[in-house]
């Protein structure tokens, strides 16, 4: 513990001498804002994004850049924010605020908390007790612009204020088209929602397929405003004490490996699912093959946030699951399609082994490893990976009977 102290008084000096002095209104701020003005829903999850993409981009302990960010949100959300409303044209329109000034209120209180705590450190915050490191990786490939956002929060009571005892973590992907903004979105804000909601204490499962609906409609209204046009498919797993829940919208999958055996989860949306096409050619729409299965000519995916031009035939409606687990579970392997549509599930299984094989039970590079593997197969498709290990990855050998490779 006391060297977990003193890293984090080293990071809190390091970065008031970065920040010596509050910005002022003509400084430029340290991370652009994601949006030029966000509704009084949309604060939380904007500022929480911002102030841990800032702390993290200078390499703050996990724990220190959590729970600061969340203090810093809590005092934000108990202001009145009324001085950064946007001037309206109209009565009828949202009430928006400015997002710059914003930040930078958001900011100034960041700062001043990280003076404080160099002072006098707060008590520590527990991390999670159980295990779950993380290996993720995403590359662009052949494509020209990266769609793909990915989350993972281990401590997701401590950044969403949470304060029962369930331990929780969080982990997404999230594969868009048509430009990033829905994808960005999802990954802002979708587990936002989820803590939120009051079926997360009594219905997890329940809530997190809720959550993929409410962020929906949210970015619908974002698009509507802004007249943006994109969508972006999901995944999103939920460790809730001894449970696993999953909820997706499209063809991003998530896979569970047991005791070396891959375990199905899902079934992906896609438009030539027979029940999926049922459903849309009752609302009027139709599903085509021009070069893969299209609803309406158009979009590859029968169910995704956003698309707002194919609504209600491309769904915002999530699909859930829930698993109770009993320690003797692996992994999970979250990805988008294009690591789905060219390497089979047993295949990825096989490669994670043979990885921890031989780099000696080391996991942090197996998502670089099957992102390769997806590519070398013929994905032409931005690919993400994201492995969450739910044991010890060197166990996973002897528990297989493997031993590493000699070096």
């Amino acid at each position: 513990m006391g060297s977990q102290a003193e890293e984090a008084r080293r990071f809190l000096d390091s970065f008031i001498k970065e920040f010596p002095t509050p910005l002022g209104p003509e400084d430029p701020l340290p991370l652009r804002p994601l949006s030029s003005a966000v509704s009084r829903e949309e604060v939380q999850g904007e500022c929480l994004e911002l102030g841990l993409r800032l702390l993290q981009d200078r390499n703050a302990p996990q724990l220190l850049s959590v729970a600061l960010t969340r203090a810093a949100v809590s005092e934000i959300l108990q202001c009145d924010l009324s001085a950064f409303h946007k001037k309206q044209d109209s009565e009828e329109e949202a009430v928006l605020l400015e997002s710059d000034p914003l930040q930078r209120f958001f900011f100034s209180r960041l700062r001043e908390l990280c003076c404080a705590w160099l002072e006098e450190p707060p008590p520590q915050q527990p991390g999670t007790r159980r295990f779950l490191q993380t290996s993720a990786h995403a590359i662009r490939n052949t494509r020209r612009k990266m769609e793909d956002r990915h989350v993972a929060i281990a401590e997701f009571n401590q950044l969403c204020g949470l304060e029962d005892q369930t331990e929780r973590g969080y982990f997404a992907v999230f594969d868009g088209h048509g430009g990033v903004d829905a994808a960005v979105y999802a990954a802002t804000h979708l587990h936002i929602n989820l803590a939120q909601l009051g079926e997360l204490l009594s219905s997890p499962g329940e809530a997190l397929k809720k959550s993929f609906r409410q962020t929906d409609d949210m970015f619908v209204q974002k698009a509507k405003r802004e007249r943006l046009r994109s969508g972006s498919t999901g995944v999103a797993a939920l460790l809730s004490g001894d449970w696993l829940h999953v909820a997706w919208l499209g063809d991003s999958q998530v896979m569970l490996v047991r005791q070396g055996q891959v375990v199905s989860l899902m079934e992906p949306h896609k438009p030539e699912r027979e029940d999926e096409k049922e459903r849309i050619e009752a609302l009027g729409g139709c599903v085509a093959f021009m070069g893969c299965w299209r609803v309406n000519g158009t979009i590859a995916v029968s169910r995704a946030i956003g698309d707002i031009d194919q609504k209600p035939y491309v769904s915002g409606d999530a699909d859930s699951a829930s698993f109770q687990l009993h320690g003797s579970e692996d992994y999970l392997l979250l990805a988008c399609d294009g690591f789905f549509d060219t390497v089979r599930p047993l295949e990825a299984a096989g490669t994670v082994l043979e990885h921890l094989r031989e780099s000696r039970g080391e996991g942090s590079g197996v998502a670089e490893r099957l992102v390769s593997q997806a590519k070398s197969n013929g994905s032409s498709d931005n690919i993400t990976v994201l492995v969450v290990f739910l044991k010890e990855p060197g166990t996973l050998l002897s528990e297989a009977g493997e031993s590493p490779a000699p070096s």
